[in-house]
């Protein structure tokens, strides 16, 4: 799918009948590893990509908001008043940016003075975990603060858009995937300590080799999914461990920590899903200090063995993603690969010498046809700024 600034605004036209006003454009994300560590106190190290959502903009006279997303044309235009914000079924895909927009409102301590046209599309894929919701939060928010002149710092309007996960739509999600999207920079992974809000950016120099995203093409859905038992298992892990131990999280333990005190835990499945937390914590930090010194092969290994712990500890990969990923780790261009996102679907990255890339898609894919049936999707993660007016 090919979207730019002209395709949103003759689209817009085609809907509202009058011209758009200005377009915007907001990334989704990959995460290179560190997952499933954010609501555990954990590190996370992704980026921002170019897929994501374009939204063409139009300032209305009346109080009324009329919202269309060229990927639910089915839905038509939804229309609501500006300041009814209330989570409502019936206004669906649009809950997440009246989300926002109830959060952006009440940040600023103001009600909205005006209504508004807005003509939302992107080329996320739908389903595949690359963060397509918080690419629509986060693009309402950078056009309210932009269009209203509200000023909300860019940290806490990352923080706005996981209230909106948690409290509006009801997914118990970590920070990454909002602070992923508005902090995202041009060829830099962001490293992001979730438990404290500290960060640094790291040029994502890969030498040869490019981020692969592979996708499934099996629907992830997170609020449908085990997203929140996973949540839950960890809590009450960390629960077990604060017996002896004075942590807040599993993100304040060390492996050699953790170690000693697993006897605590005393429940196979929960020792799993707390080995996976605190481990894969340490492999992002690890893989942080690889990438920095230019060890792009430790840090290709501390990717793979991010896959083995999401499949054999915590549970959340399925057979379209393993094949995925250990048929691109018998490829000889591959540094590394594994899934990404909350799991059960959606999507993989291999990092894969750019001259071997037509070669990969070719085996890869045609394994995977033949095992399943269908088709998965390959695509270049071209790492990008984070929301802005184009």
């Amino acid at each position: 799918m090919n979207i730019d600034k002209t395709t949103i605004s003759n689209k817009f036209k085609e809907v509202f009948h009058t011209d758009v006003y200005e377009v915007y454009f907001s990334p989704g994300r990959i995460n290179l590893i560190g997952e499933h560590t954010d609501y555990n106190g954990g590190h996370v190290f992704p980026c921002a990509i170019s897929l994501g959502t374009y939204g063409g903009y139009r300032r209305r006279t009346d109080g009324l908001v009329r919202m269309y997303s060229g990927n639910f044309p089915e839905v038509g235009v939804l229309e609501f008043d500006v300041n009814h914000l209330d989570f409502e079924p019936q206004y669906q895909w649009s809950n997440y940016l009246r989300g926002m927009m109830r959060e952006i409102r009440d940040l600023a301590h103001a009600d909205y003075d005006h209504g508004f046209e807005l003509y939302l599309e992107g080329d996320l894929p739908d389903g595949a975990g690359l963060s397509s919701s918080a690419s629509i939060e986060m693009l309402m928010g950078t056009i309210l603060s932009s269009e209203f002149n509200f000023k909300v710092d860019p940290v806490v309007m990352a923080k706005a858009g996981q209230r909106v996960e948690n409290n509006y739509i009801g997914v118990n999600s970590g920070i990454m995937d909002q602070f992923a999207v508005k902090m995202g920079k041009r060829n830099e992974a962001i490293f992001l300590d979730a438990n404290t809000m500290e960060y640094e950016y790291s040029p994502l120099d890969l030498g040869k080799h490019i981020v692969l995203i592979m996708n499934t093409n099996k629907p992830h859905t997170l609020a449908n999914s085990e997203y929140n038992t996973r949540r839950a298992e960890c809590e009450q892990a960390l629960d077990c461990l604060k017996r002896k131990l004075n942590i807040s999280t599993l993100g304040d333990l060390s492996n050699p920590a953790f170690d000693q005190y697993t006897y605590l835990i005393r429940d196979e499945t929960l020792i799993k899903r707390a080995r996976h937390a605190v481990f894969e914590n340490q492999r992002t930090m690890d893989a942080k200090k690889a990438l920095d010194n230019g060890d792009l092969k430790l840090f290709g290994r501390l990717i793979n063995a991010s896959h083995i712990s999401l499949q054999y500890d915590y549970e959340v990969s399925v057979p379209e993603l393993d094949l995925l990923v250990s048929e691109a780790w018998e490829h000889d261009g591959v540094l590394g690969a594994r899934m990404i996102g909350g799991g059960f679907g959606g999507c993989a990255i291999a990092l894969v010498e750019q001259d071997q890339v037509a070669d990969l898609i070719e085996k890869v894919g045609a394994k995977y046809q033949a095992q399943f049936g269908y088709a998965a999707d390959f695509y270049e993660a071209k790492v990008v700024d984070g929301p802005h007016k184009i």
